[in-house]
């Protein structure tokens, strides 16, 4: 074999482990590239409620109002949720509360209205959107129009399909937040929050939880109100909160689930 040759054979085995080594190494980083990105957890989308092609002096169409009078109205030229406390009767749920019980909870819908009955003079509307939100984050914007026994904007969280449920309000008519749970028709504290927060009527302000397993954090305009445990994880509807005969403006429902 001439000299010429063998070169030339000496720079193909060259050339061949060259490649191979290269495809090789492209071959095991390349999927653990891919198994990385498969590894992140799915980003966490905000839904935004909005209001914008709802009817004004109507009943909203986003939630279901299962108790209290709770129609869209303008501010500033904005499609906002009214519960109007002015007509709030006690022990007497919305209109149709049958129907909108039977298209949240279906065939269960009866434990759900005998349950809503006992709290009556809470008004609640639930949000459509969502069938079950166990993680993450719920804020809402509300103005307090007036009320003289209560002036009371809430987080409805963990609705079930027996009525039972859980609510982080504010309450302007004792300036501060807290967490309560009603369960088998009684209504219980739990939990208030130590800072005391007066707030005007006619002003906007944010009240916001969120929930990771059984831990429970709540805000009032970016200020921390709540760090609690709760005594099961959450897992149901959600919506807004009231009571007896307060007038609140609530605008800008969002809604982040998350896994955990």
């Amino acid at each position: 074999m001439s000299r010429t040759v063998s070169l030339t054979l000496e720079l193909s085995v060259m050339r061949i482990s060259i490649a191979f080594v290269g495809a090789a190494s492209i071959a095991t980083t390349f999927p653990l590239s891919l198994d990385a990105q498969r590894a992140k957890p799915a980003p966490e989308k905000t839904t935004h409620v909005s209001l914008a092609s709802e009817t004004a002096g109507r009943e909203p169409k986003a939630f279901a109002p299962l108790v209290g009078s709770w129609v869209i109205t303008k501010d500033a030229g904005n499609n906002v949720l009214f519960i109007d406390g002015r007509v709030w009767k006690r022990g007497q749920p919305a209109g149709g509360l049958a129907d909108k019980a039977r298209e949240l909870y279906g065939a269960r819908n009866e434990d759900f209205i005998e349950s809503i009955k006992a709290f009556a003079y809470y008004p609640i509307a639930v949000y459509k959107g969502l069938d079950n939100f166990e993680n993450g984050e719920i804020a809402v914007r509300f103005q307090m129009i007036g009320g003289t026994l209560d002036r009371c904007a809430g987080i409805l969280f963990d609705v079930k399909p027996n009525g039972d449920y859980l609510t982080v309000r504010y309450n302007g008519t004792e300036d501060n937040v807290v967490l309560w749970t009603f369960n088998n028709g009684v209504r219980k504290f739990v939990n208030r929050a130590t800072t005391p927060t007066p707030l005007e009527l006619g002003t906007w302000h944010t009240l916001k939880i969120s929930v990771h397993g059984t831990q429970l954090k709540s805000w009032l305009d970016d200020q921390p109100m709540h760090d609690y445990t709760l005594a099961h994880p959450v897992s149901g509807k959600i919506g807004v909160w009231s009571k007896t005969d307060s007038m609140i403006e609530f605008a800008d429902f969002t809604v982040t689930p998350t896994s955990k």
